[in-house]
């Protein structure tokens, strides 16, 4: 099954995908996904104050910069994985290098 695993952050530190990529914590967790046998394809997000918010109303495209909510923590990336079931996927999360610090959100994709 594919989960999404929407990682929260705080903004507090914010690093460039290269120097993620380089974090050796991240490499291991990677490389911990790799020997599970699951697949995972990952991405960071802008923080939310390059965020732009769309909404249509009455037929009308209403946009507003910033994010759909204010919150203390937002989605700061996401990685998809593909692995046997909910109990590896809550694994995976678990081991990933930001969970020690901030919730991480797994949810299931729907499958056809």
């Amino acid at each position: 099954m594919r989960y999404m695993l929407m990682i929260c952050d705080d903004g507090a530190e914010l690093f460039s995908p290269p120097e993620i990529d380089a974090l050796p914590e991240f490499v291991a967790w990677l490389r911990d996904v790799e020997a599970r046998g699951a697949t995972h394809a990952g991405t960071l997000l802008r923080p939310p104050a390059e965020a732009v918010t769309v909404r249509v109303r009455d037929g009308q495209r209403l946009t507003s910069d910033g994010p759909f909510a204010e919150t203390k923590e937002w989605v700061a990336g996401c990685e998809v994985v593909e692995c046997a079931d909910l109990d590896e996927a809550i694994a995976i999360a678990a081991a990933h290098p930001s969970a020690g610090r901030f919730p991480i959100e797994i949810r299931p994709f729907w499958e056809e």
